[in-house]
């Protein structure tokens, strides 16, 4: 990978990027509320079950579809992906989320000189784009390796999933890093498999996950907004 190409890479996945990812917890914060996460070992756990059991089984093939369709500039596949995507959100808030983080990165490009790109006015023709249509989207029009843009989407998840556990657990800056340590060695083989996942393996099952975040709607004191 080029060094403009590993720039724009990391740009794609810093927690600066303003798409208000860290406003999100993805039902972390209800799951501190119900007591089942209490400490770094059970914030880890949960982070890391979150990661191989929901966003492993049907966010990241998604993404590796997405960018697949946007580089084959098969715009079909682009809407059909993005549908599907935004229907496995089993909750108000988490479909919510990915429609705010999807349409401030389809605004961001745009303001970056984007808009003059082969790409970008397809995305911009998107009622709703999920962010991993956005994501894909961006890096398929940086000419970015799939395999290491999905390496760092799934990082950029991760991170702001520990991010998060930092502030709502809450836990020490060490504590958060050797998270990050343990867990982020995993991504390599998770984004292989995920690449590697049939369309009819394809599954977003996770009912504890999908019930916390249906109470953290109603939950009376929280810091986050999913």
């Amino acid at each position: 990978m080029s060094d403009t190409r590993l720039s724009r890479l990391l740009q794609l996945a810093s927690p600066t990027l303003p798409v208000g990812a860290y406003s999100y917890s993805q039902g972390l914060e209800s799951a501190v509320e119900a007591g089942i996460v209490q400490d770094a070992a059970s914030a880890q756990s949960w982070i890391g079950d979150a990661l191989e059991l929901s966003v492993a089984r049907m966010e990241a093939p998604v993404l590796v579809r997405l960018h697949r369709a946007w580089d084959a500039a098969d715009f079909a596949a682009v809407d059909y992906w993005n549908a599907l995507f935004l229907a496995s959100r089993e909750t108000a808030e988490l479909r919510a989320e990915t429609v705010q983080m999807g349409y401030s990165l389809t605004r961001l490009l745009g303001e970056l000189g984007e808009e003059n790109s082969t790409l970008f006015p397809r995305l911009q023709a998107i009622d709703e784009p999920a962010f991993p249509t956005a994501y894909a989207c961006a890096a398929a029009q940086w000419h970015l390796e799939p395999s290491s843009a999905l390496v760092a989407y799934l990082w950029s998840w991760l991170e702001n999933q520990v991010m998060a556990a930092i502030k709502v657990v809450p836990l020490g800056q060490t504590a958060g890093q050797k998270s990050l340590l343990a867990l982020g060695i995993r991504l390599d083989e998770i984004a292989q498999a995920a690449a590697a996942r049939p369309d009819d393996e394809l599954g977003n099952f996770a009912p504890g996950l999908a019930m916390l975040s249906s109470r953290h709607e109603t939950q009376y004191s929280r810091l986050f907004r999913s």
